[in-house]
């Protein structure tokens, strides 16, 4: 898609302070006593579709929802028969989450547009906000970007089946129960395809310190990471009394565990040092319930997270897992089950809609920086069914998926600037 475009008109202003009004609303209305909780096809998310819905019918938007719920939200273009421009992001939260993860997308998007009209900017192809369903899968199912997936006919039908974790009913319940249609999701209908779709931009709140520490308010993003994860990883070794056990007749899975963990540490220092790009988590390292005082931990549990945008890096780290089991076994009389492995393919972001969001930042005088994603996002279920995606982000305090994250409108406005300028090239 085209970056740059003639007769652009310079007093284009997103209307950040309708955004600011619904992060207030939101806030308020999903406030659990600790933090922010919008439960995934249930009463919290079902809260955030209406009042984004009710805002974008104000703003004379076509509205409509697609089979599997996700909310589209669209400004008529002069050739209604021209491929899209799509944006927004999730309304959904983790549990006593924040509440700007996803929600900034979504009101980014209704800012953006709503700015467009006031101008008086007619869109030569439709521009589309979706507030899509339940991406903090992790947090509620048990699978991946299930609301994208099903748009993109992407979702497998025996994932339907997969049960919400508090409620213990399943995804086609609950989608169900919402007035939507699994059935359609199941025969792996399209709502969302390339043919209709020529682009997907997603704005979100950074999830880690770097724009804050590196002082840069927006971030273009150049790729959603891959992973690979060990969710049920055991450490078998032996009981024994913790007082009468010499260290060479000790079977210590902890100990053992603790070696693994430090070892792959060090290997991931020593990636880095070489130019890798990647994470590694040991996201539990624990006991079994049957440890306690003065006993030897017989039997320690782990669930292992390695993630980059790049795969060789990640194999890296599983290659040193691979070389240092069999050592510590040995060195140590214990036994690694490692259990299934699950993982996901990374995403590069589209690389002309990253120059373009770039050319309109410089254009606008907005310090950006570019830099991969740490976590997931809708984006990289976009960019998997072949619609070209992008990712802006926005600088934020005190990190994600907890009650005290932070951003500030200011750098907010910076990032929704530079989608708007964005979308009236790409648009026109």
């Amino acid at each position: 898609m085209a970056s740059e475009a003639t007769g652009i008109k310079p007093n284009l202003q997103p209307d950040t302070a309708l955004a600011e009004r619904l992060f207030d609303e939101l806030r308020e209305r999903s406030f659990d006593g600790v933090g922010i909780t919008r439960e995934a096809y249930g009463p919290g998310e079902r809260m955030a579709h209406a009042l984004a819905r009710r805002e974008a019918e104000a703003l004379g938007l076509e509205v409509s929802a697609d089979p599997a719920g996700n909310l589209h939200m669209t400004l008529p273009g002069l050739d209604r028969t021209a491929k899209r421009v799509l944006l927004g992001s999730h309304l959904d939260s983790v549990p006593e989450g924040g509440n700007f993860d996803g929600a900034a997308g979504v009101l980014a998007g209704l800012a953006a547009v709503a700015g467009l009209k006031k101008a008086g900017f007619a869109p030569a192809r439709d521009i589309t906000v979706i507030a899509t369903r339940a991406e903090e899968a992790g947090a509620w199912f048990p699978t991946s970007y299930p609301g994208s997936r099903a748009a993109l006919g992407r979702l497998k039908p025996e994932e339907l089946q997969v049960r919400r974790q508090d409620s213990g009913r399943s995804l086609a319940d609950h989608m169900r129960e919402e007035g939507f249609d699994p059935d359609f999701v199941a025969r792996g209908e399209a709502w969302v395809t390339p043919a209709n779709t020529a682009a997907f931009l997603e704005l979100h709140i950074e999830q880690g310190p770097v724009l804050d520490s590196e002082a840069v308010p927006v971030g273009i993003v150049t790729g959603i990471p891959g992973s690979r994860r060990l969710r049920q990883g055991r450490v078998l070794g032996e009981y024994n009394h913790s007082g009468g056990t010499p260290r060479r007749y000790r079977r210590d899975a902890a100990i053992a565990l603790a070696e693994l963990a430090v070892a792959l540490d060090e290997e991931w220092a020593r990636l880095e040092a070489l130019g890798h790009r990647l994470v590694c988590t040991f996201c539990t390292l624990a006991t079994t319930a049957e440890a306690g005082f003065t006993k030897i931990p017989g039997e320690a549990t782990f669930m292992l997270d390695v993630r980059s945008v790049s795969p060789a890096s990640v194999d890296a780290i599983f290659a040193e897992l691979a070389r240092q089991v069999p050592e510590i076994e040995a060195r140590r009389g214990v036994r690694f089950e490692l259990g299934a492995e699950t993982g996901s393919v990374a995403a590069p972001m589209d690389t002309e809609i990253r120059q373009g969001l770039a050319a309109s930042a410089e254009a606008l005088g907005i310090a950006h920086l570019e830099m991969a994603s740490g976590g997931g996002h809708d984006a990289a279920a976009f960019a998997a069914a072949g619609i070209p995606s992008a990712m802006l982000f926005v600088r934020n305090q005190n990190g994600s998926h907890n009650p005290h994250e932070a951003m500030r409108m200011e750098d907010f406005a910076a990032a929704c600037a530079v989608m708007t300028r964005w979308l009236s090239q790409v648009a026109a």
